[in-house]
């Protein structure tokens, strides 16, 4: 059985490439349906719905919702030296970065006597939604939570699933304590969403909410976009590989296998002009899927079922399919990168060289994992400090200002049929005559 298909661009006709650039649909028909009634029960019943919900999907009966403090700091004793130098090294490389990004104000004289100002300002209540089912990733808290702090949030809630006995990960935890945040609740799925939007009876609504989830989340926070705001809405994970005769083909099929584990949904896709390197990349596959160190062998044999190698005859078609498709992450695995990562205008997050997998990005190099899927890097960008805030203009206009810029904007305002725009200026201006 061929672990990955093989296909030849120069074989596909307009139609087939087209085909091969899109993924499923994000439909939430299903997803609605089975998540209205739980908006209406939480909406209505608050916490004793949200205990309901908790106990039917995560099988956890839970009395307090909120976890106490003493929860979080026992976290610490339970996590071995190893795993928090760790989660030390990622938080300080993922802050470093986004200290850097951009929440400067500004100020512009447009003309004499007219003064416009842009001021960032911090979204007060953010919530952050983090997965926790089969692995609690508490990797995510870190690309959520820090550049939330980052931007000045003064309220940061944190949305957890609990276990079956009704307690947090530790894991997950131990980096909430390590950031110093202690508004943890434990609820999970559409209803944690909707509990975060609507607020309950210990809950307090928040303005914006962000983190990935299943079907059901992306559903709830698509339902939600009425009362607050969201960050986006996440597919299924992606991941895109640039490879030739350069690149080392046990590296490119660890970092197709590494993807390929998180979901049955999930694709990953390799571009190559080299047929050897389609064949030594499944060749390292196979032997990678026969060892011991991988754990979900039947997700990854799914998801490479359904994705695909391409042989392209050009890196100019290259080029053409990775700006078509939009890659969530972009493996360019060569010596010679530059060649297309100076070319590559739609992707959520790009890994040049052969020394580069897209794990570094997930845990622990700086930039954030949480990115546009399904084609959407576009039109939008992954997680940053700007996103937990927005920009308020403002502008002083004097006497002199507004004696040169009114009649323009009189004549402007007549234009569109506003009569009362219109006046609220001339009213101004025969104020400074009869002055």
């Amino acid at each position: 059985m061929t672990i990955l298909k093989s296909i030849k661009f120069n074989e596909q006709n307009e139609a087939q490439i087209a085909a091969l650039v899109e993924r499923s649909n994000l439909d939430f028909i299903d997803a609605l349906r089975t998540i209205t009634p739980i908006a209406n029960d939480l909406r209505k019943n608050g916490d004793e719905a949200l205990r309901k919900y908790t106990l039917k999907f995560d099988k956890a009966n839970i009395q307090e919702i909120r976890v106490p403090k003493s929860e979080i700091d026992a976290s610490e004793e339970k996590i071995s030296k190893e795993l928090s130098a760790a989660i030390s090294i990622a938080i300080a490389n993922i802050r470093s970065f986004h200290s850097k990004q951009a929440r400067g104000n500004y100020s512009v004289d447009t003309m004499t006597g007219v003064t416009c100002k842009r001021k960032f300002t911090p979204i007060e209540n953010v919530g952050l939604y983090v997965p926790s089912g089969n692995a609690p990733l508490f990797s995510s808290l870190m690309m959520s939570a820090i550049p939330a702090q980052i931007a000045g949030c003064s309220r940061i809630a944190v949305c957890v699933p609990p276990n079956e006995d009704g307690t947090i990960a530790d894991e997950i935890l131990f980096v909430a304590k390590r950031l110093g945040l202690d508004e943890i609740y434990k609820a999970g799925g559409a209803q944690a969403i909707f509990a975060m939007a609507y607020g309950t009876e210990t809950i307090q609504p928040v303005n914006k909410i962000f983190g990935p989830g299943n079907q059901y989340v992306t559903a709830a926070k698509y339902m939600v976009t009425h009362t607050c705001a969201i960050d986006g809405l996440a597919g299924p994970s992606e991941a895109m590989i640039v490879a030739d005769e350069t690149s080392n083909p046990d590296f490119v099929a660890a970092d197709l296998l590494s993807q390929a584990e998180h979901g049955a949904d999930s694709q990953v896709v390799l571009l190559t002009t080299s047929e050897t390197t389609i064949k030594e990349t499944i060749k390292s596959i196979e032997k990678q899927l026969d060892s011991d160190v991988l754990t979900r062998k039947d997700t990854i044999k799914k998801v490479l079922a359904e994705s695909f190698a391409l042989l392209c005859e050009t890196d100019e078609q290259i080029v053409e399919f990775i700006n078509s498709y939009a890659p969530e992450h972009l493996i360019i695995n060569l010596q010679d990168f530059k060649k297309f990562s100076d070319k590559v205008i739609n992707a959520g997050s790009v890994f040049l060289g052969n020394w580069t997998p897209e794990a570094a990005g997930d845990y622990a190099s700086g930039t954030n994992h949480i990115l546009p899927t399904m084609g959407f890097a576009k039109s939008s960008a992954g997680v940053s400090v700007e996103q937990f805030g927005k920009y308020i203009t403002f502008q002083t206009i004097t006497q002199e200002g507004l004696d040169k810029l009114g009649p323009e904007i009189e004549i402007l305002a007549k234009a569109e049929k506003l009569t009362a725009h219109a006046n609220s200026v001339t009213i101004r201006l025969d104020e400074l005559v009869d002055g």
